[in-house]
């Protein structure tokens, strides 16, 4: 058997994860926050962890800039978060981008104490390996206790330790672009590395650390974990393991016709067997045949999708929130331009086999609000606070094991690609907002201007 140190029998962390495309545009906290926790079972304690994995976060300028660019992107969803909690409050331990693509963890303020290192990753598959696609990933430690409750706040040195992998992802889009799909996930699953986050070690006098709170138990936490120098990949054997986001699998590789749209398109219905009913369409899900055929997402699993499309709806701004929870009787208007198709999924895997793994709660998805053509999905799960020993592991008990090695160039390649990001950042920024638009105009003037000046001084 594999060597455990485990927290009180029965103990369990509640997890919570949201993946959402929020299509470049800033959401407002007051219309989804009361829809956050919607995919909690009823009358459900808020969740202990809490992670927002976010694509296309911010519009291309911003997101390429990043810095104080993003913190009103970040700080709106964490408004989202502080309105929606009502019993417990959150801390915002981590929040990363890469390029358009972030990740936001929250643990409950009664039990952030247990935290214990975090590491993070980010790998750019678009053009030019840049991050309008890609992948953002954060790993963390989260210290179990024997006798008396997680709550209390103190860290027990006769607990173990749980680990937990957490990766936010944005694949290559359209139809016809499944094998390139497979090629983003080979290629994230390769290029994301994790190394410890050195803006997280030392934490500023009066506990916060930039535009993120207080993480660690001062340095002491990093000099019990100098083994987290190694490099590591998003695989691990002993850490439970969630992959979120706009994955980007549709049900037809091809676009659909005007006489899809009419007769395939699914609606509400309540009878499985009606033929507008969305579970037609399901069985052409490309992710599911992919995963089924060992092609992508290797060794990782999914709840039961029992949820309607959740890409590619048409927006009405004039609405703040289109679709409701009880959408049964409500008309769906998709694009009709692309198949309706389950674009936003979260998959996961847990350490080894026996009663140590990932229990799915609730799996669903959101309201459709206006800023967005996709729904925000979500998981709720249990985890058993039980640590694994990579070395105590008995074969045939491990946890999925990524088929392909670590490429040695990921570094100088990330390296390059953020050149690549920055300056197409500042194009962008430059021709595509008003502030950069009313700076190139002002350093045109100036430069015009000293010209002239220069001119007259020498003619005279």
């Amino acid at each position: 058997m594999a060597n455990q140190t485990a927290s009180d029998d029965g103990d369990s962390l509640s997890v919570y994860i949201l993946t959402y495309n929020c299509a470049r545009t800033l959401v407002d906290p007051a219309n989804f926050a009361p829809y956050l926790f919607h995919a909690l079972p009823p009358r459900s304690d808020p969740p202990e962890l809490l992670v927002l994995c976010l694509q296309e976060l911010a519009p291309i300028s911003y997101a390429f800039l990043g810095g104080s660019f993003l913190t009103p992107y970040f700080k709106a969803f964490r408004e989202v978060v502080r309105l929606a909690s009502k019993d417990h409050g959150y801390v915002n331990v981590v929040s990363r981008n890469l390029g358009m693509t972030a990740i936001m963890v929250f643990l409950r303020d009664d039990v952030v104490n247990h935290l214990t290192w975090v590491r993070t990753a980010g790998a750019g598959v678009g053009v030019s390996e840049m991050g309008n696609k890609g992948a953002v990933g954060v790993q963390l430690g989260y210290r179990t206790t024997r006798g008396g409750s997680p709550a209390d706040g103190e860290v027990d040195d006769e607990g173990g330790e749980v680990e937990f992998t957490f990766v936010s992802a944005h694949l290559a889009p359209m139809e016809d672009a499944l094998e390139r799909r497979n090629e983003d996930y080979k290629n994230i699953m390769r290029r994301l590395v994790f190394l410890p986050d050195q803006r997280l070690k030392a934490p500023l006098p009066g506990g916060e650390e930039g535009e993120d709170a207080p993480l660690l138990q001062g340095e002491l936490a990093w000099q019990e974990h100098e083994t987290l120098a190694e490099e590591r990949g998003m695989y691990s054997a002993s850490s439970y393991f969630f992959f979120a986001g706009d994955l980007n699998y549709r049900t037809s590789l091809l676009q659909p016709s005007p006489q899809d749209v009419e007769d395939k398109f699914p609606q509400p219905s309540a009878n499985r067997d009606d033929p507008i009913h969305f579970r037609d369409l399901l069985a052409e899900d490309q992710l599911t045949q992919q995963v089924k055929a060992g092609k992508t997402l290797h060794g990782l699993t999914e709840a039961p999708i029992t949820f309607p499309p959740t890409y590619k709806y048409n927006t009405d701004g004039s609405k703040a929130v289109l679709l409701v929870t009880g959408e049964d009787r409500q008309h769906w208007s998709w694009a009709r331009h692309r198949w309706p198709s389950w674009c936003d999924r979260i998959f996961f895997s847990s350490p080894q086999g026996g009663d140590v793994k990932v229990t799915p709660q609730r799996y669903t998805c959101l309201p459709l609000f206006a800023t967005s053509d996709h729904r925000p999905v979500a998981l709720a799960a249990s985890v058993p606070l039980r640590a694994v020993s990579n070395a105590g592991q008995v074969e045939g008990e491990r946890g999925p094991t990524a088929p392909f090695g670590i490429d040695p160039e990921w570094r100088s390649k990330r390296v390059q690609a953020r050149r690549k990001e920055l300056a197409v950042g500042i194009m962008a920024y430059l021709a595509l907002t008003w502030e950069g638009n009313g700076l190139l105009v002002a350093t045109t003037i100036g430069v015009v201007g000293g010209w002239l000046i220069i001119r007259s001084l020498l003619m005279g």
